[in-house]
């Protein structure tokens, strides 16, 4: 069952728990992937609420993201297991089903083909209706020394912003 929520409502939620760490999931085909981030955006453009997520070139999110450009955020509410945040944020779906291996529950979108995920509840379904590659010049010295430098295993890592009409928002009861 889901409770449909008004966004604006939780966004104060919304961004408390993006600091810590929220999923975004996406699903390309029959498979369901779900990669832990702490970057995100939630505000409006073009008169629809949105939220831009922030993927690395060298992501296997990313290569499903520009197969189905549509995504789920799951936002956690309350206590959950650390190990989702943290096997999400440090193993690669190229490599594993991280869904089947932490025992996730998915919920069927109902405005994408992504799903929801159960264990966190609060979750926003978006479509992409615009995405731009970060250029590397526009961006300030000291953050691209921080993000991006040469020597690390980010070098030259940059990211690409999607920007996703939020299609649906609920909790996931």
């Amino acid at each position: 069952m889901k409770k449909h929520i008004k966004v604006w409502d939780y966004a104060g939620r919304i961004a408390e728990e993006l600091e810590k760490g929220v999923l975004l999931t996406t699903k390309s085909g029959d498979k369901v992937n779900s990669m832990t981030i702490g970057w995100g955006l939630l505000g409006i453009q073009w008169a629809k609420p949105v939220f831009v997520v922030l993927v690395r070139e060298s992501r296997h999110t990313k290569k499903m993201l520009e197969e189905n450009p549509e995504f789920t955020i799951n936002i956690p509410l309350g206590a959950i297991d650390k190990s989702i945040l943290g096997v999400c944020g440090t193993k690669s779906g190229r490599d594993m089903d991280k869904i089947a291996a932490l025992g996730l529950t998915l919920e069927e979108g109902e405005t994408v083909s992504v799903p929801a995920i159960k264990e966190l509840p609060l979750t926003l379904e978006c479509k992409v209706i615009y995405k731009q590659d970060q250029d590397p010049k526009a961006i300030a010295p000291e953050y691209d020394a921080r993000f991006y430098a040469k020597g690390t295993a980010n070098e030259g890592d940059y990211h690409t912003a999607y920007y996703g009409e939020i299609t649906a928002a609920y909790i996931v009861e």
